[in-house]
């Protein structure tokens, strides 16, 4: 039997997931919603849905749903991942999971209060291209890895009205995609012995950039992102032996490149339509194993995100309203 897939919220990704979601064998978009009805209608009739609602409340009551992917802006991740849980639902919660470490703590003590799956979307954790790195690090492939470059930055014009530069919409580019290169780095060396990070504020006071050092002892990583300038999008781990560099757009790759003194290998691992495909799978191989988190991508993992990016939130500046009630 089809796995039912309800989407909370319409916006410009849910498009994105949407469209891997019907690439899934096994997986069915059952209902939508947002609250406009106009808006759940059309996304309804473009991708199949056989239901659509114009309110949140009426997506989480219906009955059919098994699983219900938050797509809403990150100050709302809390709200409508405890509602669809305590209705029952198993949660796939866009990233972050929620904006701060007491918030992921709650809807981590929900899920196993309510026995339903719940998984931060980090979707570049499942994809081919960054299994492949994982493993390939782990193996030995660039001998012990000792620093790693990552940035994530786009350069958009600052619209005070735009998710990105609202602060009780928790905007910033920490949260946004600052959380890639943090998950990145969390992913292949742990958590760090230290952090030292800087940034430059809007007006508004959210980030507009950022730029992290995350001491491991034996090694270092250099974090940044950004609203305010373009870079490459790629991340490199340098080892003893030689270095892996994931290619452009990284967190999105479909190659990576393995450099030995004059050696350069490319890898390339395409992935199933964009990329979201791969955390859908997961989400369903759980569910249908019965386990309340991932393996891959476990509760742990959200909680030890978050409290890395609190501090660097907490260095640069950065608070939320919403942090201040």
């Amino acid at each position: 039997m089809a796995l039912k897939w309800g989407i909370l919220g319409l916006g410009k990704i849910a498009h994105h997931f949407c469209n891997d979601l019907l690439l899934v064998d096994g997986s069915e978009l059952h209902a939508v919603g947002s609250r406009s009805k106009d808006k759940a209608d059309s996304f309804a009739k473009q991708y199949g849905a056989s239901q659509s609602y114009g309110s949140y409340q009426e997506l989480i009551n219906d009955s059919e749903i098994d699983i219900i992917y938050v797509a809403t802006p990150h100050s709302s991740h809390l709200e409508y991942a405890k509602m669809a849980m305590g209705a029952g639902k198993h949660v796939l919660c866009e990233k972050p999971l929620a904006i701060n470490f007491d918030q992921v703590s709650q809807l981590v003590d929900i899920s196993k209060e309510n026995k339903v799956f719940l998984m931060e979307a980090l979707w570049t954790r499942f994809n081919p291209v960054f299994e492949e790195v994982i493993s390939k690090i782990k193996n030995g492939a660039i001998g012990i890895p000792t620093y790693l470059n990552s940035t994530f930055s786009f350069y958009t014009d600052i619209d005070p009205s735009s998710r990105l530069f609202d602060p009780n919409l928790a905007g910033g580019s920490i949260l946004d995609v600052g959380i890639y290169p943090a998950f990145l780095c969390y992913t292949l060396f742990g958590m760090p012995q230290s952090i030292a990070a800087t940034g430059i504020l809007s007006e508004q006071g959210v980030d507009l950039q950022m730029t992290a050092l995350l001491d491991y002892g034996g090694g270092s990583a250099q974090l940044m992102s950004g609203l305010q300038a373009n870079c490459e999008l790629t991340s490199k781990i340098y080892g003893t032996e030689g270095q892996l560099i994931i290619d452009s757009r990284w967190h999105e790759a479909q190659s990576y490149q393995i450099k030995k003194a004059d050696k350069n290998v490319t890898f390339k691992h395409p992935s199933i339509g964009r990329g979201y495909a791969h955390e859908i799978m997961e989400c369903m191989s759980c569910i249908e194993e019965g386990q309340l988190e991932s393996s891959k991508w476990s509760h742990e993992d959200s909680l030890n995100l978050i409290s890395i990016l609190d501090e660097i939130r907490r260095q640069v500046g950065v608070v939320y309203p919403i942090e201040q009630t």
